[in-house]
């Protein structure tokens, strides 16, 4: 039995022609894609005035936690006092 022979083929130039190359690029996080969206639509003062706000909030939870916690220690020394006499 004879082997048949094998003809080159050009199939590859006309696939590649027809479908597009893909770029094998990372998308960004959505962080990313925020700060990118909000630098686009705010401006430099606007964005500052942002962050400040923000850490004004951050600010104000940590002196709330704060006042929680010494609000327990307060009603246990309270407490301790109390029974004590």
């Amino acid at each position: 039995m004879q082997v048949a022979p094998v003809r080159p083929t050009t199939v590859t130039e006309a696939t590649t022609a027809a479908t597009p190359a893909r770029a094998s690029v990372a998308l960004p996080s959505v962080s990313t894609a925020l700060r990118a969206v909000e630098s686009l639509l705010l401006s430099g003062g606007q964005r500052t005035a942002r962050r400040n706000a923000w850490t004004a909030v951050l600010e104000d939870r940590r002196r709330a936690k704060d006042r929680v916690e010494t609000e327990h220690v307060l009603e246990a020394v309270s407490d301790a006092t109390s029974h004590a006499t």
